[in-house]
């Protein structure tokens, strides 16, 4: 279970101060519909007895004033919550979109370590419960609240004796109702963490069908699922029983703290201390207090699952973030592409390093091949390239400067990325392209062209603005991967970094891609992983790294004579020495 936030909902007010003219309206409106309810019991205290008494000329007076401090009330009950409702509203909004923001900053290795599904329920379902609660308790608690003073106030005034035998009785709801809300928040966190643990499973479940299919594994499927909603189903009926146990009770209070009244009432008018109008405006005012009693309950009840809601959403909050740019960080400027690795040492965990001491020098426009075995560290060295982590020793250069003291989203714009996965987000193909960069439709269709995929783009019925469905589902892994080189070459990156990016494609795609390729490499500096090493027989420079250090290198023919590593793993390919 989360720690409990130590401010709760307190964090969320200064979210609502740019909205101060609204909820000063809206609370005007507010006042006005509270000030109605003692109104409407003192009307209630002159028609009943009226009505007893037949005297129609007094029933009809009373229901006309009546009739008019409802029209008054509801007018300023409208106002009320839709000039509320906003204010409201936009907390949520905000409060998603700086969770959002959030998220897109989170250090990666903390972000490798949260469930996709379990995010996604957070920023979905989870703030539109926290949202709910700030909206009920802006639009609905407090007002709620207010009516109870306002109209205990008037039962006081009417008659503080009998008042204050109806006030003994709220301690015991408020204890029953706090006591209820304190094991509802427990339940509802645990159930909360089940619908995130089963938006996770779904994820995987989705996206892996084909090879559960693949692998006949669907009853095993079927019965992590069942496993995962009978988990649910317990976890939620453990919420629904603590609620449908308070409702009775409580209610069974309230009932009996009427009933008490009336017992009680009718003492105090054969005592003389009350007359027959009195105790029949006091009896409306009581009976005034059911319908705000009840809204606080359910919504105090709500505003427990809430706190739980909140807290999962502040987690990610406590979740540690990229580091920022200096505040001497440097620019750019134009970039070459020259790369320098001097004495650098990296590990994930400071006692495990992944990198040891690594000493590298990379020419402008020198293509270079990292291969070995996995965990020898090629994705670590990409990841201080692009600088989602830093060098715990030593430096990275990049024209002589190092990246800790350069702007990253500058660096990130002449160091790109095309992933062994392509990851296109949904939209057309100009968008996916561009990927949020400013760009003419000439630069787009320039960098297609570079990318070797303006055919097939063009061919498209739709062209450019044709559109790509979730993952990419109605384009091949060849058309999506030429995608992904047009958007790394896009913004003209002097260094392009290719992580196996035609290992998952047939020999035709691999192709197309590779041509793609060729024309994106020529005159950039580019960093190759491979573990298919016929891919990589061309390159300038062929780094073989094994547990964080580079054990040979040299070109193809250099390191095929020399016999050592290199030529044990292309021989294990099947891989023979040119020429």
């Amino acid at each position: 279970m989360l720690a409990p936030s130590p401010a709760g909902f307190r964090r969320l007010w200064p979210l609502l101060k740019p909205h101060g003219r609204r909820l000063i309206a809206g609370g005007l409106c507010m006042l006005t519909y509270v000030a109605c309810w003692p109104l409407l019991a003192w009307l209630a205290g002159r028609l009943i007895p009226a009505i007893g008494a037949g005297d129609f000329p007094a029933v009809l007076r009373a229901v006309a004033a009546a009739l008019g401090v409802f029209l008054v009330q509801k007018t300023a009950q409208f106002g009320q919550d839709t000039l509320l409702a906003g204010p409201a509203l936009q907390v949520s909004q905000e409060l998603r979109r700086r969770l959002f923001a959030r998220l897109q900053q989170l250090d990666f290795g903390a972000l490798e370590k949260l469930s996709a599904g379990d995010l996604t329920y957070r920023l979905t379902e989870d703030a539109d419960r926290v949202g709910e609660v700030i909206y009920k308790t802006i639009q609905d608690s407090t007002p709620s609240a207010l009516q109870l003073v306002v109209v205990l106030g008037y039962m006081i005034w009417l008659d503080w004796p009998l008042a204050l035998a109806t006030l003994l009785l709220a301690p015991l709801v408020a204890v029953l109702v706090s006591a209820f809300g304190a094991r509802v928040m427990q339940a509802a966190e645990r159930s909360q963490k089940q619908v995130s643990d089963l938006a996770a499973l779904l994820g995987e479940a989705i996206g892996g069908l084909p090879l559960v299919r693949a692998y006949a594994a669907e009853p095993w499927l079927q019965q992590r699922f069942d496993t995962e909603i009978d988990l649910h189903r317990r976890a939620r009926y453990r919420t629904l029983t603590l609620l449908a146990k308070q409702h009775p009770v409580v209610g069974f209070i309230e009932a009996f703290g009427i009933l008490a009244v009336l017992l009680i009432g009718a003492a105090r008018i054969q005592a003389g201390g009350l007359d027959s109008q009195g105790f029949s405006s006091y009896v409306a005012a009581l009976l005034m207090l059911i319908d705000p009693i009840s809204h606080l309950t359910t919504n105090f009840n709500e505003f427990q699952q809430g706190q739980a809601s909140l807290r999962r959403l502040r987690a990610i909050e406590a979740e540690p973030i990229e580091p920022p740019d200096r505040p001497e960080a440097q620019s750019l400027g134009a970039v070459q592409g020259e790369l320098v690795l001097d004495g650098v040492s990296f590990g994930y965990d400071a006692a495990q390093p992944v990198l040891h001491d690594l000493n590298l020098h990379i020419q402008p426009g020198q293509v270079v091949a990292l291969v070995g075995p996995s965990g020898a560290g090629k994705s670590t060295m990409f990841s201080l390239l692009l600088r989602f982590n830093t060098a715990q020793r030593g430096r990275v250069l990049l024209d002589g400067q190092d990246l800790a003291d350069l702007r990253a989203r500058e660096l990130r714009r002449a160091v790109a990325l095309v992933p062994q996965q392509s990851s296109v987000f949904s939209g057309t193909v100009a968008e996916a392209i561009a990927f949020g960069r400013p760009a003419s439709p000439e630069q787009i269709r320039a960098a297609a062209i570079q990318a070797n995929a303006a055919g097939f783009i063009e061919a498209l019925p739709g062209g450019y603005e044709s559109r790509i469905e979730e993952r990419g589902s109605n384009f091949s892994g060849g058309q999506l991967q030429r995608l992904a080189i047009a958007r790394a070459v896009l913004g003209n990156p002097a260094v392009l970094l290719l992580d196996e990016a035609t290992s998952a494609l047939d020999a035709e795609a691999e192709e197309a891609v590779q041509r793609g390729l060729d024309q994106a490499m020529a005159g950039r500096t580019v960093l190759v992983i491979a573990h298919r090493l016929s891919t990589v027989q061309e390159a300038d420079r062929i780094l073989v790294l094994e547990h964080g250090h580079i054990v040979e290198q040299g070109n193809h023919a250099e390191l095929m004579a020399r016999g050592g590593r290199y030529r044990d793993l292309c021989e294990r390919q099947f891989i023979q020495m040119a020429g």
